[in-house]
């Protein structure tokens, strides 16, 4: 169930930036985060996983569920961390970095980003680590882990999902630019998430709950899929992805 929602009003009643920093959480660690995530319930459950700082150290100042809702929650409460999800209405996370880049460059007071999303897709990791993101893990962390990797991030490391840094690594170690595929870029960000798992063998139902969304619309991005590349089931869609690497 997607949300387009305004931002969650906790960001309006967070305090000043230079407060936050100075106070103690678990271990004498602190960290103000805002989530943007465009599933109302996904945000939730990282609140409840996360949140509670006087054990975790992390305290959630503020939410997003969409790009213009981020990017003024994010300027409102100046956190330590974003963790940021890769698709988003009005423009997904690329936007959200590229219109966050001042604060992001700040010497003394920077705001770093991590991509937390359900894609594993090479071009998505590479894309948002292009934009200034510290790390990309994936919606399968624990949250134990995630606590961990959003104050490395904090401190300044990269931190990344097993296999995903090696998607960073190939791409900056090659000067070539990649390939244009025009039917892929046929496809949306959604329609291509869906494409993926449906290469994997996943069930209608299973993408469903992966992706936060009903059968119902897992069918109708199957079908878009089929009709832009011209494919006539998910055999051949399989085929197809599998000969691009997609899988």
């Amino acid at each position: 169930m997607s949300d387009a929602t305004e931002a969650n009003g906790t960001a309006g009643a967070a305090e000043p930036a230079e407060a936050g920093r100075t106070r103690g959480g678990a271990g004498g660690r602190h960290v103000r985060v805002v989530l943007v995530d465009d599933h109302r319930m996904f945000r939730t459950g990282v609140q409840a996983e996360i949140g509670q700082t006087a054990e975790t150290g992390v305290e959630v100042v503020g939410e997003a569920a969409d790009v213009d809702q981020a990017v003024a929650v994010i300027t409102a409460t100046r956190p330590e961390v974003v963790l940021l999800d890769v698709h988003l209405p009005g423009g997904g996370g690329v936007e959200v970095l590229r219109r966050c880049a001042a604060l992001m460059a700040d010497a003394e007071q920077p705001v770093r980003f991590l991509a937390l999303s359900v894609s594993d897709a090479a071009e998505d990791v590479i894309g948002v680590i292009r934009g200034g993101a510290r790390g990309y893990v994936t919606k399968t962390i624990t949250g134990t882990d995630l606590v961990d990797s959003i104050f490395r991030v904090q401190e300044g490391d990269a931190v990344f999902s097993p296999r995903l840094a090696g998607f960073v690594l190939d791409a900056f170690a090659s000067t070539d630019a990649p390939p244009v595929d025009e039917d892929l870029d046929r496809l949306t960000q959604r329609e291509r998430e869906v494409l993926r798992l449906i290469a994997r063998g996943y069930a209608y139902k299973e993408i469903a709950k992966q992706l936060f969304i009903s059968v119902k619309t897992v069918e109708s991005h199957v079908s878009a899929v089929l009709r832009k590349l011209q494919l006539s089931n998910r055999h051949e869609l399989t085929r197809w992805a599998t000969a691009r690497r997609l899988v």
